[in-house]
């Protein structure tokens, strides 16, 4: 695929452990929150309908990505404590796992796909991620917000609802099991469920000036349940129909690198991945603690949903 061909992604070569000296760490990162923008990014509640930001993210190759972070706003006075759950989704890039488009949106090129990746889903609530937060900065105030004025073509440019102040939040996630993803093109969405009040997706430079530049770094998209299966672009679409700026959004993933690994849909995806993972780290059973997995169990069962992904 072309994608795959047109990255720049930043490989950090380090041991990880006595058993793990051959492998290869995968960080990225697209930095610290700008404040030009915050985006809703949570679940459905009494008064908003659910609602999704998307930005995105390239593997050079099979990774097993065991942590990530996410930067927003929270209302101030809200505890870190009411936030209650954190669910992460990655998708493809359009057209991949996707019907035809709909005409509801100006465009669907480098959109996020209609459905996510179901192997690659991550929540709280279900036990396999844990998270903690932190307060970064209290008060922060982004320069303009997409909260509710997410329109279907041809009234989607709203322009944004204006500046907004919070408590400027940082929610470490630790995935259990990891997720284990093939080398392509992808959107990180996570949905962050606040008591009580939004959580406000922080937007990053765009290009990424502190984190770890890639091309082609594609801008934020948001979608709602109205607009479902569609996406708009936060930027083009939303904040002044093509003439604005363009938005990164503030997160960042780590993990390792599988060379080698098989390719899923291929008869011989699993036995080639996990021959790969006892080469590189020692044996499984080392595989498995080096990568975060509970158990050699957890890492076939992740194995197995990646050869079929």
């Amino acid at each position: 695929m072309k994608l795959r061909k047109l990255f720049l992604v930043a490989i950090l070569a380090s041991g990880v452990g006595a058993a793990s000296l051959s492998a290869a760490s995968f960080a990225f990162s697209t930095g610290s929150a700008d404040a030009k923008l915050a985006s809703l990014s949570q679940p459905a509640s009494a008064t908003r309908l659910e609602t999704e930001t998307a930005d995105d993210f390239i593997l050079p190759e099979t990774t097993s990505i065991n942590a990530a972070t996410v930067t927003g706003l929270i209302p101030i006075g809200v505890p870190l404590s009411s936030i209650t759950n954190v669910e992460i989704e990655v998708y493809r890039v359009f057209p991949n796992d996707s019907a035809a488009p709909s005409g509801n949106v100006p465009s669907r090129m480098n959109s996020p796909a209609d459905v996510e990746i179901a192997s690659a889903t991550r929540d709280s609530s279900q036990g396999t991620l844990h998270f903690s937060a932190a307060v970064l900065s209290s008060p922060f105030t982004a320069q303009n917000s997409v909260v509710a004025g997410i329109t279907k073509a041809p009234g989607n440019v709203t322009h944004g609802e204006g500046p907004v102040t919070g408590q400027e939040v940082s929610i470490t996630i630790t995935f259990d099991p990891p997720i284990v993803l093939p080398s392509d093109h992808y959107f990180f969405r996570p949905e962050i469920s606040v008591v009580a009040g939004d959580f406000l997706y922080l937007s990053a430079p765009r290009p990424i000036m502190s984190g770890t530049p890639f091309l082609p770094d594609l801008q934020a998209w948001i979608r709602n349940s109205a607009l479902k299966p569609d996406w708009l672009r936060i930027g083009t679409d939303i904040i002044d129909g093509g003439s604005a700026p363009t938005f990164n959004m503030t997160f960042s993933l780590a993990g390792e690198t599988i060379p080698n690994a098989g390719t899923p849909g291929h008869a011989n995806c699993h036995g080639r991945t996990v021959s790969a993972l006892a080469r590189q780290f020692g044996g499984i059973d080392a595989a498995a603690s080096a990568l975060g997995f509970s158990s050699v169990a957890s890492l076939q069962d992740v194995l197995r949903a990646f050869c079929i992904s």
